[in-house]
């Protein structure tokens, strides 16, 4: 058995299936305190009740939250809900991801979903945690990233794409913001990219994946104290390696929070 994380809590997005679902279950089984989102109040409440249903966990470990986050405004509401009850985080799981559609499509607050979910909503997330997230040893974000982050490129004018649309690089252009994020100096972040798993996302991969478990694994190496990291670092799987040159940029990470400031119509 791995060390435990009793007393610690932590906040998964996208915690309702996949990879998600199974770092929660890894978590919640080394007794840290669960956060575990989805979509909708039911999906979350879903997954929560299949965990401790199938994994024996102790309910008094897990707590459902719920945000779609195509919609800001939920996002908003989720994170000013766990500062109110949870002053003290100690990681943020920004895990939730999807494949952008086929077709160019806006939300309703104007952006192109895949970025939005992707990155905007953590983005936003992340810097409204800020003040619960500790500054203890051992307080962090864990950014999901994608080795297809090294593919693509931000488009500056037209980050919703609007112009040119292909889902790959829209996907891609998500994966390397959420990347570039993991630098902001103002939290502790590193990303991962847990590898190809067989996922809702595996199509975009086109191939064959690993178990989500495993997957999960690095994931949860990564939200152990006991682990020490280094803002902005990448990790391939368990491996720290270099990301795409943008990520490592102080230049991109402030052009990245300026344009992320203006599309969550917050100013940092």
């Amino acid at each position: 058995m791995s060390a435990s994380l009793s007393g610690r809590t932590v906040l998964v997005t996208g915690a309702t299936a996949g990879i998600g679902y199974e770092t929660a279950r890894l978590l919640a089984r080394r007794g840290a305190v669960v956060l575990l989102h989805g979509r909708t109040p039911e999906e979350a409440r879903a997954a929560t009740d299949r965990l401790i249903a199938t994994d024996g966990i102790d309910s008094g470990l897990l707590r459902p939250l719920a945000a779609d986050f195509v919609r800001l405004e939920e996002v908003e509401n989720l994170a000013h809900a766990v500062v109110r009850e949870y002053p003290r985080l100690d990681v943020l799981v920004n895990n939730a991801a999807i494949a952008a559609p086929e077709r160019h499509t806006l939300t309703a607050d104007g952006n192109e979903v895949a970025f939005q979910v992707n990155f905007l909503a953590h983005y936003l997330l992340t810097n409204l945690l800020e003040p619960a997230l500790t500054s203890d040893p051992g307080g962090r974000v864990v950014n999901v990233s994608s080795s297809l982050h090294r593919t693509g490129a931000i488009q500056w004018n037209d980050p919703q794409r609007v112009r040119r649309y292909s889902r790959l690089a829209a996907y891609a252009q998500s994966q390397l913001a959420l990347t570039v994020f993991a630098a902001d100096p103002r939290v502790t972040a590193v990303s991962v990219n847990p590898g190809v798993c067989a996922t809702g996302l595996l199509p975009l991969y086109g191939h064959e994946g690993a178990p989500a478990a495993e997957g999960a694994q690095h994931l949860v190496q990564l939200c152990d104290p006991a682990i020490e990291i280094v803002n902005g670092a990448y990790y391939d799987r368990s491996e720290r390696v270099a990301p795409a040159p943008a990520a490592t940029e102080d230049r991109t990470v402030k052009r990245l929070n300026k344009l992320a400031d203006l599309l969550v119509g917050h100013t940092a």
